[in-house]
């Protein structure tokens, strides 16, 4: 299985060296940064599963952080961790997209939990997304389920010529795959 990437992004030295090493012991990937700044510089040219950041810091915040993370890598999980927590930043941090948000100091095991939980629902977003990309096709008639502005599942069943046609003016013309013309072939000449 492999590593979970965390981005830990705190200007606090022992908060870092502390969080890598119990991050590190729980088999997470862990890089660190520093500053708001830095993370963004890391974010720009690496993607990670969740990205960890403390609120307050001089010059780009955690709310900036936040909001780069999504722009960048809107997969990613994120939580806001913070020492400085007031209502109105909780629900700023909730409303551009965060995760969870901790106050610090925070017990490890409840850091992990919700970490867990984060990756957890990201996963089950994935699989959504993948879902939605699969083209219900009937095996027999080879009809699509067409769900565009319906309920998945609900959606009107068509052939799949009108499909083509509707969604991006495709036309679409009959013929034989090789290995079906060969089967066609010996099929009318009783082989």
């Amino acid at each position: 299985m492999l590593q979970k990437k965390i981005l830990l992004v705190d200007d606090e030295e022992i908060i870092r060296k502390s969080f890598r090493k119990d991050f590190e012991f729980e088999n997470y990937a862990v890089t660190t940064a520093v500053s708001g700044k830095e993370a963004i510089t890391i974010l720009e040219n690496d993607r990670f599963d969740i990205v960890l950041t403390d609120l307050v810091m001089p010059g780009v915040d955690g709310i900036d952080v936040l909001k780069e993370t999504k722009k960048l890598n809107p997969e990613a999980g994120t939580i806001i961790l913070t020492g400085y927590g007031d209502m109105d930043s909780a629900i700023e941090a909730l409303r551009l997209g965060a995760d969870d948000y901790l106050l610090k100091p925070c017990e490890m095991e409840e850091l992990l939990l919700r970490m867990t939980r984060c990756l957890e629902k990201k996963e089950a977003l994935r699989k959504v997304k993948l879902y939605e990309k699969i083209l219900p096709l009937c095996m027999y008639c080879k009809s699509i389920r067409d769900d565009t502005g319906v309920e998945s599942g609900k959606g009107k069943w068509i052939a799949i010529e009108q499909y083509m046609l509707a969604k991006d003016g495709t036309l679409m013309s009959h013929t034989f795959c090789p290995q079906c013309r060969e089967q066609a072939e010996k099929d009318m000449l009783g082989y």
